[in-house]
């Protein structure tokens, strides 16, 4: 009887043990913790040579100026023309970087799209969709060192945040806020 007591106290305290950094996650405070921690990217734009790394949000709010800075980095470069990026663009570059484990810069192929420069894009390729999300901030053209486009890929199919579209002849992978669909 004593045996039956101790094992059911230690299967009780393994399961215990085994569920509690679960049910500490989900504590306010800790959600709280998690919320407050700070946010940064790292981008490196191919076409114009310019690199940042930013701290986007802390201390439970958004940085006006990195969020400059992004949008800046991530402008149309043909044009010049800066566009406010997507603050859930930013979110979800933040998650994909985590699911791939790396700390490397996002290496920037195309971030905003001028509606001029769109057109210009569309004409010249059956790749470019004439009503793209580029042109609202809320998609970007990447690859990041050390990780293979595949592995881009499947890591953004995972966190089902948007549109994923896979183009390995060009070197990139697209990924945007929109609805969840990929090619």
């Amino acid at each position: 009887m004593s045996f039956n007591l101790y094992r059911r106290h230690l299967v009780k305290g393994l399961l215990y043990g085994l569920a509690s950094p679960y049910i500490i996650s989900k504590l306010p405070i800790a959600q709280a913790a998690i919320a407050n921690k700070p946010k940064q990217l790292s981008f490196n734009n191919l076409h114009t040579g310019e690199k940042l790394k930013i701290t986007y949000w802390a201390n439970g709010q958004y940085i006006k100026e990195a969020l400059t800075a992004a949008n800046y980095i991530l402008r149309d470069f043909r044009t010049n023309q800066i566009y406010p990026i997507d603050l859930n663009l930013l979110e979800l570059l933040n998650d994909l970087q985590k699911k791939l484990d790396t700390t490397q810069n996002f290496e920037i192929i195309s971030g905003y799209r001028s509606p001029q420069t769109n057109i210009m894009l569309h004409k010249n390729s059956k790749g470019v969709a004439s009503k793209s999300l580029h042109m609202q901030g809320k998609a970007i053209d990447i690859f990041v060192p050390g990780r293979t486009l595949k592995q881009i890929q499947f890591a953004a199919l995972d966190l089902r945040r948007g549109g994923v579209g896979y183009y390995p002849r060009s070197n990139f992978v697209h990924v945007d806020t929109g609805r969840v669909r990929n090619w």
